[in-house]
């Protein structure tokens, strides 16, 4: 099993890095997923083709991390049907995620196709490195998180504004809970059985998605 990266909750040491961890909790935990986001296409399962990212090279590591707070699945994904993985920074637990290494660029493209814009303006993200978070739109995925650094560089995700009791739970999808679930077990840090019960607990999985259900998913290695 590989070892788990302590995330240092200091705020990183530059506003303007050149590269930055960007840390997925979602289905770009899957490499294969995050692909497209970078390179462009349509992942199997989804209904949007992605316009990718400027540069298109792909991370040349990743590293498995867990954050402070809760992953939840809340409104109606138009990508996957069903439930979207959100991360709410205030409450508490653990949630399970995976880093990747990009350019600050990459980061900004990323971003801006969760946001459904166009990849190419880069986001100022001096009030996130500093503040830790920055509100930039009402809508889903618009507020960026900085937990903290690793080797210097900023950890960086994105989620909605509000909080997970704000808004009702929605169930995901097989196709997003394959991703998600063989994503995290491709990490290394955790095994099968830590994965599926891990995801079967978030809410919105809950009541819907069994632990047994999940590994089942793991065998078909998305």
């Amino acid at each position: 099993m590989k070892a788990l990266t302590t995330i240092d909750p200091t705020p990183p040491p530059r506003t303007r890095p050149e590269r930055v961890w960007y840390t997925s909790y979602g289905s770009n935990t899957h490499l294969g997923r995050l692909a497209h986001y970078i390179r462009g296409g349509r992942p199997p399962g989804a209904v949007r083709a992605y316009p990718g990212c400027r540069d298109p090279a792909m991370p040349p590591c990743s590293l498995p991390v867990e954050l402070t707070g809760a992953l939840y699945f809340a409104t109606e994904s138009p990508v996957w049907g069903g439930g979207r993985a959100f991360y709410d920074p205030d409450a508490s637990g653990r949630v399970l995620a995976r880093a990747h290494l990009v350019s600050a660029d990459q980061f900004s493209d990323i971003a801006a196709q969760e946001m459904y814009r166009e990849p190419g303006p880069a986001l100022d993200l001096t009030e996130v490195l500093t503040e830790g978070r920055s509100v930039l739109g009402e809508g889903r995925y618009e507020t960026l998180v900085c937990p903290g650094q690793v080797d210097g560089l900023p950890v960086l995700t994105f989620t909605a504004p509000w909080g997970m009791h704000d808004v009702p739970w929605v169930a995901p999808s097989r196709a997003y809970v394959r991703f998600l679930a063989t994503g995290l077990l491709s990490a290394g840090a955790w095994d099968g059985d830590a994965v599926a019960e891990y995801v079967a607990a978030c809410p919105g999985a809950l009541d819907h998605w069994s632990r047994e259900a999940v590994v089942e998913l793991l065998r078909e290695r998305a």
